[in-house]
């Protein structure tokens, strides 16, 4: 008795952890709560192999409960052997037919979606976003545009944009939950899908292939804006100027230093011409987050400066000429701090875009 109320306790606790847990998570980082066309053909099919595996379930659990109250072993009936329906070709063909037609029911809408997502026949009149993966960041080039960015990708609400992806070392995988399914990043093959957006806001997207120590954190947005938005930012972004002059005196300074230790690697412009080695910094100031994963702060800029290997282990950063050899900054606190006052005057627009500056409140993270 007392195995079984231990058993029942246990089993008691696993649930209420299991309904607790089912509540974690983001509306921006969900499939469950689709706000693309592509999550949305996802639900779907998931709603219907739900429902499949739930007509199943009961269906078996019926028969079970029927076969054990009918055919249980009653007092005077020890010897005696039930009908045996060996050899039932009706049953035979009824359980084999059963199974197919489900799998049917679910294949159809799968294979239906994977073509429709598939479909490149809007590409030419559509925005072309070249997608290169990284160790552990994500590049983007707007191919009609001759714009690029890094870590946050910009597209305008209700419109169709085609990704081109291809990787820059190992294979990476593209996935916003929210808006699209998943595509592998190959260093070999160009893949292709297309992403739209029902709402406005900022989506995380992960890495979904393992590529190292810093997978994890392999972390980009998609920030999702109006139209009018949108043609302002890539205007703006057109416009980032690669020989920009820093305003205040600490940025000032902060901006020789940047020229002296990090200019071979970052761009401050947007222009597609900028070789890919490390993230397009233009529009900086504008940032949701931190090397994808930190908030927004100054504070939180400077450690990464000081240290990136212990915020992303692994990260092609660690090459830099002003680590030493335990991957700490050679260049003074204070240093790294006018480094980061010229870095947070980077900006392709006056402010934020509106999603940019929601997505900063709701994360507490303020400007």
């Amino acid at each position: 008795m007392k195995d079984w109320m231990g058993k029942i306790r246990t089993l008691s606790i696993f649930s209420f952890l299991v309904m607790v847990l089912t509540a974690c998570g983001k509306d921006n980082l969900t499939a469950l709560v689709p706000k693309g066309y592509g999550a949305e053909q996802s639900f779907n099919v998931i709603i219907i192999s739900i429902l499949v595996m739930i007509v199943v379930f009961i269906v078996v659990m019926a028969i079970y409960i029927y076969v054990v109250l009918k055919f249980r072993r009653k007092k005077g009936q020890e010897d005696q052997i039930p009908v045996q329906t060996e050899g039932n070709k009706t049953l035979e063909v009824v359980w084999t037919v059963i199974p197919i037609l489900l799998l049917i029911i679910i294949a159809v809408p799968t294979i239906a979606s994977t073509y429709d997502l598939a479909d490149e026949g809007e590409k030419e009149d559509s925005i072309n976003v070249n997608v290169k993966g990284m160790q552990f960041w994500w590049n983007f080039e707007y191919a009609n545009e001759e714009v690029q960015t890094s870590q946050e990708l910009y597209i305008p609400v209700d419109q169709k944009v085609y990704l081109n992806m291809l990787s820059g070392d190992v294979i990476h995988a593209f996935w916003v939950p929210s808006i699209s399914g998943k595509m592998d990043v190959s260093p070999e093959n160009e893949n292709t899908m297309y992403i739209q957006a029902f709402e406005e806001g900022v989506y995380w997207g992960k890495c979904t292939e393992f590529c190292g120590d810093s997978h994890s954190l392999m972390d980009f947005k998609i920030v999702v804006v109006s139209q009018e938005e949108y043609d302002q930012w890539i205007d703006g972004m057109k416009n980032t100027d690669p020989e920009y002059t820093a305003q205040s005196a600490s940025a000032q300074e902060g901006q020789q230093l940047f020229n002296n230790n990090c200019i071979s690697c970052h761009a401050i412009d947007a222009s597609a011409t900028n070789p890919v080695i490390a993230p397009n910094l233009a529009d900086f100031d504008n940032r949701t987050m931190i090397a994808g994963i930190e908030h927004y702060s100054k504070e939180a800029l400077v450690d990464w400066i000081m240290n990136p290997g212990e915020i992303k282990p692994g990260n092609g950063m660690m090459d830099a000429e002003y680590l030493d050899d335990e991957g700490m900054s050679t260049i003074s606190e204070e240093d790294v701090e006018k480094i980061a006052d010229f870095l947070m005057e980077l900006k392709a627009t006056d402010e934020p875009v509106d999603s940019v500056k929601d997505f900063r409140e709701q994360e507490g993270q303020g400007n």
